[in-house]
């Protein structure tokens, strides 16, 4: 409805609107209120619900056992009193004392060494496989052909580590399948299970073999994501197959590839326990010890419950420090990472 000149002489002049050189927010600026907490709760109350149990199953089993790191402070003994909680309050401190004794242990650096290069191995050989796979089934499998291939692949993944070193046994070992053909064929025979030098090889290859086809589901996600006008506009552009492979594919697996680097990056110390315990007897402690079995060895089986959870503390302090570093090399790589700055 349109005023009349009375109307407007009565509103008085036009007010410009204020500008970001009168001190004022642009016009286009909207300013929100924060949602109060109450109104997110009610908000979000079915998310909250489903998350419930996993936030519980996290905080008894993951956040509360924290606590019992106070042990590692002293000399803890579980028959001094008739509960675990009374033997921490009754055991005697003895400060630093067992992080001194690790430090000067000959078998604790012997299983962090391990323990580092049969990280580096699995950084080198296993986490560029999945990638890889993923590329190779995006770009020249045929969707037909697509889904049984990777139902093939991330099989494994959903076997027992049992299971596995028993399949690898039966094909690698003294009495497995290539050992015979070779010995009927007049060849010397072979037992990859139990040579210690090649078993940083074998529990390597045994992880692309079980975990490789699960990894492709999570770069195949994100492949999805691409747009198809990207790789429409660059054929146009001439691109062939390896140069759409190169400027649209890896690029949009950058990001994925770079939080699962951190993340993998901050598992340096933890490289396999049940896999590696199986197979430990097999080849010596010398070749398959690592910071896991140690802390088993140590905790369990000879009842120093102190110095393995000294052992517990310096490799998580040492994987949260990895991982912080990790994600700072993502931020200047201009990556997200685990978080944003």
């Amino acid at each position: 409805m349109s005023l009349s000149t009375d109307d407007r002489r009565a509103q008085g002049p036009p007010v410009a609107p204020p500008t970001e050189k009168d001190g004022a927010a642009p016009a286009d600026v909207r300013v929100t209120a924060k949602v109060p907490l109450r109104h997110r709760l009610r908000r979000d109350r079915t998310l909250l619900l489903m998350t419930l149990p996993a936030t519980l199953l996290l905080l008894v089993f993951a956040y509360i056992p924290l606590a019992g790191n106070v042990v590692a402070f002293q000399d803890y003994d579980p028959y001094i009193a008739d509960n675990a909680f009374q033997a921490i309050l009754q055991s005697p401190w003895v400060g630093f004392e067992w992080f001194q004794q690790m430090v000067n242990d000959r078998l604790f650096w012997s299983a962090l060494g391990n323990t580092l290069t049969i990280f580096l191995l699995q950084l080198t050989l296993f986490f560029p496989v999945p990638i890889l796979l993923a590329l190779f089934i995006n770009s020249f499998v045929r969707p037909r052909v697509r889904a049984v291939a990777q139902a093939i692949l991330y099989l494994p993944h959903f076997f027992s580590w049992v299971l596995v070193i028993t399949v690898f046994q039966q094909m690698f070992g003294g009495a497995g399948l290539i050992a015979q053909t070779l010995r009927e064929r007049g060849h010397e025979g072979f037992d990859l299970m139990t040579n210690p030098g090649l078993f940083k090889f074998l529990i390597t290859f045994e992880m692309i073999w079980k975990d490789a086809g699960w990894g492709v589901i999570v770069f195949l996600a994100a492949l999805a994501s691409v747009s198809p006008e990207l790789y429409e506009a660059s054929a146009m552009d001439g691109a062939n197959r390896w140069r759409r492979m190169w400027h649209v594919t890896l690029p949009a697996l950058r990001p994925v590839v770079a939080l699962l680097l951190v993340l993998q990056v901050g598992n340096a110390l933890t490289v396999g326990f049940e896999q590696i315990l199986l197979q430990r007897t097999a080849v010596g402690p010398g070749a398959s010890e690592v910071l896991d079995t140690y802390v088993w060895n140590v905790g369990i089986q000879y009842g120093g419950f102190s110095y393995a959870a000294a052992v517990g503390i310096v490799k998580g302090i040492f994987g949260l420090l990895l991982v912080l570093g990790a994600n700072k090399v993502a931020h200047l790589m201009g990556e997200q990472g685990v978080y944003r700055k």
